[in-house]
């Protein structure tokens, strides 16, 4: 290799790490069942605020107080702000049992089944070159029983609704366009003053946190169903934030989609950290050299770690079994306790002035005219 290339091998390296986007994100997932689950830990309704995929405050339908998940959260915020964050979580607790009735009965459901409905909203920054946040990203979305139902587009200020069940909700909530512009209000201007707010009030420990939380990365092989082909899997775990650059290279060259590269979703561990990997099938005889890189906010250069041509075979369980096995059970706990999608009811979102980061602003003439707006109409009351 000459040295041309090698050095703009480095350059290209190095850029890549800076050009790693900052992105940090600020959502509230609420989670409600139908009815109780006689199983320990999972609750019938269950709210979280989540900075940077982080838990910073909960509150489930047991104890029913919303309570912080960090210190500096703890720490920053006064009594008065818990207090009112309790109030909010009590009356969006009642809210979901009122709606998940309505929605088993417009679907001719009965009560012999658990059924789910869920809510998620928030968004995400990047930090601009004046250093003020640039907003990014709104979401305000709905599932019910695993399945989206209805969302937000914050481009048109209109709801999106993927199922025929939730066409009425739709026409309902369009039908009052001055919540539409207060939720997109929300999510591009209140939501970015709360998450810039919490970020500031956690940087020391996120920092920190961040610098002990570099990848580590596994290249791990095992057989596939084909007699003559293996699965080459890149792993990287144990990293913070999730934002990372994870390549499977051949030969020094990096392979792509193109080249048969399945890229699976960055997914948290239980310890605030996340993992993520990148798979290719390969011909068993193949002699080239494949390695695995990774580049990361945490490291100072990319990290790159060589497969041995090692691999599992069918019958052996080997540690790539017991890693992807790790994986299935932390996305079906993750379905479990909630830390999924979706959303709670629109006065709740104009009436509860409580000033957690939950809601849209609710101070002065304008927030009284919405509410008043909503009262009225009778929209918002309900899915």
């Amino acid at each position: 290799m000459s040295r041309t290339v090698v050095f703009a091998f480095c350059v290209l390296s190095a850029t890549a790490i800076q050009q790693i986007p900052e992105r940090h994100s600020l959502y509230y997932v609420y989670t409600a069942m139908s009815k109780p689950v006689a199983a320990p830990g999972i609750f019938e309704f269950v709210a979280m605020g989540l900075l940077d995929d982080r838990q910073i405050d909960y509150y489930n339908s047991r104890d029913k107080v919303k309570v912080p998940k960090q210190d500096w959260m703890k720490e920053r915020n006064t009594k008065d702000y818990w207090n009112k964050g309790t109030q909010s979580r009590r009356s969006k607790e009642q809210w979901f049992k009122v709606n998940i009735n309505i929605l088993m009965e417009r679907m001719k459901q009965n009560n012999s089944d658990i059924h789910v409905l869920q809510w998620r909203h928030g968004c995400e920054i990047e930090p601009w070159a004046d250093g003020k946040p640039k907003f990014m990203k709104g979401v305000d979305e709905y599932s019910y029983d695993g399945r989206d139902f209805l969302s937000f587009d914050d481009s048109n200020s209109q709801w999106v609704a993927p199922t025929s069940a939730a066409v009425p909700t739709k026409q309902k909530w369009d039908g009052v366009p001055i919540l539409n512009q207060y939720t997109k209000g929300y999510l591009e201007s209140e939501c970015v003053d709360w998450l810039s707010k919490f970020m500031k009030y956690g940087e020391k420990e996120l920092e920190m946190f961040a610098k002990d939380s570099a990848p580590r990365v596994y290249p791990l092989a095992k057989k596939t169903s084909s007699p003559d082909k293996l699965l080459l899997t890149c792993f990287a775990t144990g990293f913070y934030p999730k934002d990372i650059l994870l390549n499977i290279k051949k030969d020094k060259i990096t392979l792509t989609e193109a080249d048969g590269v399945q890229t699976g979703d960055v997914l948290p561990n239980g310890d605030n950290t996340h993992q993520l990997r990148k798979s290719v099938e390969i011909p068993e005889s193949d002699r080239a050299e494949y390695e695995c890189e990774v580049i990361h906010r945490s490291l100072e250069k990319p990290v790159i770690v060589k497969w041995d041509g090692s691999y599992a075979t069918n019958q052996g369980q080997g540690i790539l079994g017991i890693i992807l096995g790790i994986i299935v059970v932390l996305i079906i706990i993750g379905l479990i306790v909630g830390i999924v999608i979706y959303k709670r009811r629109i006065i709740g979102k104009y009436a509860d002035a409580n000033g957690t980061g939950e809601n849209a602003k609710t101070n002065g003439t304008e927030s009284a005219q919405v509410v008043s707006h909503i009262l009225a109409k009778g929209s918002g009351e309900t899915l």
